[in-house]
């Protein structure tokens, strides 16, 4: 599980599962890029980054909506500025919108795919190049086991994650025989930020739904980013885990 000496980009790092998987990595050895979207996030994304330094490891911080493929190109050369190479890529940044599909304005559905996806797609697209170069990069992209079983009220949100869950198959294929690899992680309903707003309620029905009895914490997730970066998972690969306590059998 040691990612010693590797180098990875985590976008969405400043809270929720981002945050918790860059300070699992830099425990495990990597240094990590933190990336957030807007200055609204850039002391929380901060105080992430020093934590990382408290650990010894090295962190830069790097704002950037991933849905603009200008912002992501900089971000990339950030990045690479630090060591000269990427070796760990974590699509992670993602937003949640709720409403019913005959009622969603049009500008919030794309705002959702083009965080999910397109971002997916962009930083993939800007990383994979310079992992090309080196021989060498692990990509783990966030997806949802709600892109399984489906959820009322989050079509755009599902639908970017079904999307993320194909795309990565596909490029899965495209990589070839180079010691690269790239993976899913689907969790099940984890108290994030993006929890924030839903009514306690229904909560407690998520949490009678999940066979293992509880929404997960963020320290339940993380270590899968961990396994999949590391070199113990180098024959995973176009494949999804998906730590959600018995909600979606995959």
């Amino acid at each position: 599980m040691t990612l010693s000496g590797r180098v990875a980009l985590i976008t969405g790092s400043s809270s929720g599962i981002g945050r918790a998987v860059a300070l699992a990595m830099a425990a495990a050895g990597a240094d990590i890029v933190v990336n957030h979207p807007t200055a609204a996030e850039a002391a929380a994304a901060e105080e992430v980054a020093e934590r990382i330094r408290a650990l010894g490891r090295r962190a830069i911080v790097s704002q950037a909506d991933v849905s603009d493929a200008a912002a992501v190109e900089s971000m990339v050369a950030t990045a690479m500025a630090m060591s000269g190479r990427i070796d760990i890529l974590v699509n992670n940044a993602g937003i949640a919108v709720a409403g019913a599909a005959h009622e969603m304005p049009v500008d919030l559905w794309d705002r959702v795919i083009a965080v999910h996806l397109r971002g997916t797609f962009l930083v993939t697209r800007a990383v994979l190049p310079h992992m090309y170069a080196s021989g060498y990069g692990r990509i783990i992209n966030t997806a949802s086991q709600l892109a399984y079983k489906g959820a009322p009220g989050f079509s755009a949100y599902t639908a970017a994650k079904g999307g993320i869950l194909s795309f990565t198959r596909s490029v899965a294929l495209e990589i070839g025989a180079r010691d690269i690899t790239i993976n899913c992680i689907a969790p099940g309903a984890t108290r994030t930020p993006i929890l924030d707003d839903v009514p306690p309620t229904l909560l407690e029905e998520i949490r009678r739904s999940i066979p293992l009895g509880r929404i997960a914490e963020v320290a339940d997730i993380a270590p899968s980013f961990v396994f999949l970066a590391g070199d113990g998972a180098r024959h995973y690969q176009g494949q999804c885990l998906s730590p959600n306590g018995g909600d979606v059998f995959l």
